[in-house]
């Protein structure tokens, strides 16, 4: 993938800002032409480099916990095969949808493994439904002897996202606070 230019940092950097901007207010902000700007951004938009997204926080922050679990799976699941479970089975879509904040696929001593948040009203919560709901799904689809080694940790709180979103520092509301500098809004590696 190609390094940012000049005039596309620029554009990201506002996006980031303030991702609901106008092409308009992007170019009187960055001096970039609002041509130029709507043709990046269709261009960064259309290439999948440039991603919206809204999420919407559920928990009662009062009660709420929220645990970190990696579930390694056997020799033999491929990350192919996990993918295609989630794609094709609506259960498990479901499943993952309702107790799932955020999940990743990943590689922990050569085994296919699954990085999964999970929210709940409490930790009891939490264990119920990966031992009541997930675990049985994910055996169901991959065999009853599928996972491997499960690993559990409670997560106190969230730091930082996407790169530039620090909630609890920079952020009011669904933007970055005002002040905060464009130095310290990351966007990739500087071109050469």
């Amino acid at each position: 993938m190609s390094a940012l230019d000049t005039q596309e940092r620029a554009i990201v950097r506002a996006l980031i800002r303030h991702p609901r901007r106008s092409d308009n207010s992007i170019a009187a902000d960055t001096g970039v032409p609002v041509r130029t700007v709507r043709r990046k951004r269709m261009q960064l938009e259309s290439s999948g480099r440039l991603r919206y997204y809204a999420a919407l926080d559920t928990r009662d922050t009062q009660s709420a916990t929220q645990h970190m679990i990696i579930l390694k799976f056997r020799l033999g699941v491929t990350r192919g095969q996990v993918e295609e479970e989630i794609r094709s089975e609506p259960n498990v879509a479901n499943v993952f949808a309702e107790l799932i904040r955020d999940s990743y696929l990943a590689e922990l001593d050569g085994h296919v493994s699954l990085v999964m948040v999970l929210e709940g009203e409490s930790d009891a919560d939490v264990i119920d439904s990966l031992q009541g709901k997930i675990i049985p799904s994910l055996q169901k689809n991959h065999g009853e002897e599928s996972i491997v080694e499960l690993r559990t940790m409670r997560v106190l709180g969230a730091i930082r996202r996407e790169h530039n979103y620090v909630p609890n520092v920079n952020m009011d509301g669904a933007y970055l606070t005002e002040g905060w500098p464009d130095e310290a809004i990351y966007v990739g590696e500087e071109p050469a």
